[in-house]
C-alpha cells in the first residue's frame, strides 16, 4: 500500500482522482489540499463523495510535511503553481505526478513563451506522462508531467503516422472539440450556462497552449520538426474530447500501410481501442473511462488521411492518465483502478 496525496483536490481533475483512487487497492489517500476551502470536509464541496471520503482539506503551507508523509503526490493545480511544490519536495524521495503544464516541456523556454510564466524549476528531472509513448521513462521518473487533454487525443491519433513517416510533417491540422469541464471549475463568463448552452465556438485560434506540447511529442517521434495548426472548440457538454486530425499522405501507394502502423503501435494497448478504417469514435462511448477510441479515413481525392479520436477529458485526459502513470511508476498492473466500463447512456 502506497501513501498518496492530492494537491488541489477541489478542482474537477482532483475530484476525478479521488473517485479513481477510491477503488485502487494499493493506494491510500492520506492528504488532500485546497487553498480556497482549507478546513472544510471534501464532501462539503463534492456531496457525491459523502460517506466515501471523510477528510479535511489541508493547506499547501504544510507541503513539506505532506510530502514527507507521501510516496506519491498528485498536483492538480493550474499552471505556474506546481514548480514551487516540486522545488520544496526535490530533496525527498516523494515522486510527483503533475496534472498541469509545468513539467511537460523539455525546453522551458517554450513553456515561458506560451504560458507567460517564468519557469523556476528548470533543471528538475522529469518525463512526459503519456504512457503509450513514454512508458519506459515513466517507470523510474521522479517527476511526471501528465499529458494534457487535447494533446492526449491529438498525439495518440497522429503518433503512428509520424513515427512511420507516412504523412508530410508540415501538413497537419488538428480540429478538436472539448466539453466545458476542460476549462476548470472556476467561474468564467464564457462558461456561464446562458453563454454556453445551444452554442458552439472556437477559441484561442493559432495560439492555444497545447500546440507546442503536441509539436514536441510528434517531433520526438518523427526525428524532425513537426509544425501543426491546432484549433480548439468548446461544445455544450460537460465531458469529452473529439479530435479530428488531417494530414497529407506522403505517398498514396503506401496508404494501405496506415492500418498496419496503428496496429503495430497500439495493437496491444489496453486503453486504445482501434475502430479501424471508416470508423467513427464518439465521446459518449468513452465517457467516464480511460479509453481512447481511434479511427481513420483516407480521402483519395485530396490525398489526405483524417484520423478521429475520442477521450474523456477528465479521465484519459487528466486523472485517469495520472493514475495510469502512477501504476507504471509504482510497478502495479497498469489498468489497476482503471478497468471500468464507460458510462452509457
Amino acid at each position: 500500500m502506497l501513501k498518496v496525496s492530492i494537491i488541489g483536490a477541489t478542482g474537477y481533475a482532483g475530484a476525478e482522482l479521488l473517485s479513481i483512487l477510491h477503488r485502487h487497492p494499493q493506494a491510500d489517500v492520506v492528504h488532500i489540499t485546497s487553498e480556497s476551502h482549507t478546513g472544510k470536509n471534501i464532501s462539503e464541496i463534492y456531496p457525491h463523495l459523502r460517506d466515501i471520503y471523510d477528510m479535511k482539506l489541508e493547506s499547501l503551507s504544510e507541503i513539506e510535511q505532506i510530502g514527507a508523509d507521501s510516496d506519491f503526490v498528485f498536483i492538480a493545480l493550474p499552471h505556474g503553481h506546481a514548480m514551487a511544490v516540486g522545488k520544496k519536495l526535490e530533496k525527498l524521495s516523494t515522486r510527483i505526478i503533475d496534472l498541469g503544464a509545468d513539467y511537460r516541456f523539455d525546453d522551458t523556454n517554450i513553456y515561458e513563451e506560451w504560458y507567460s510564466v517564468q519557469h523556476t524549476h528548470k533543471n528538475a528531472p522529469r518525463v512526459y506522462g503519456l504512457a503509450e509513448i513514454y512508458r519506459e521513462d515513466i517507470r523510474t521518473a521522479k517527476i511526471i508531467g501528465n499529458a494534457g487533454c487535447f494533446t492526449t487525443a491529438s498525439i495518440l491519433a497522429l503518433a503512428p503516422l509520424v513515427r512511420h513517416h507516412l504523412i508530410e510533417s508540415d501538413s497537419i491540422i488538428v480540429d478538436a472539440k472539448s466539453g466545458v469541464s476542460g476549462a476548470g471549475r472556476s467561474l468564467k463568463q464564457g462558461n456561464h450556462f446562458p453563454e454556453l448552452y445551444d452554442n458552439f465556438k472556437a477559441y484561442n485560434v493559432a495560439k492555444h497552449r497545447h500546440t507546442p506540447e503536441i509539436e514536441q511529442v510528434l517531433s520526438d517521434l518523427s526525428n524532425e520538426p513537426v509544425i501543426i495548426n491546432f484549433t480548439p472548440h468548446l461544445v455544450p457538454m460537460s465531458r469529452g474530447i473529439l479530435s479530428t486530425c488531417y494530414a497529407k499522405i506522403k505517398d498514396m501507394r503506401v496508404a494501405g500501410t496506415i492500418e498496419a502502423a496503428f496496429q503495430k503501435m497500439y495493437g496491444n494497448e489496453k486503453f486504445i481501442r482501434l475502430l479501424g478504417a471508416g470508423g467513427y469514435p464518439e465521446t459518449k462511448y468513452v465517457r467516464g473511462s480511460n479509453y481512447c477510441d481511434i479511427a481513420w479515413h483516407i480521402d483519395e481525392r485530396t490525398q489526405r488521411v483524417i484520423v478521429l479520436s475520442a477521450i474523456d477529458n477528465l479521465v484519459k485526459g487528466a486523472a485517469g492518465q495520472a493514475v495510469q502513470n502512477f501504476n507504471i511508476a509504482a510497478g502495479f498492473e497498469e489498468a489497476t483502478a482503471l478497468d471500468v466500463v464507460p458510462l452509457y447512456p
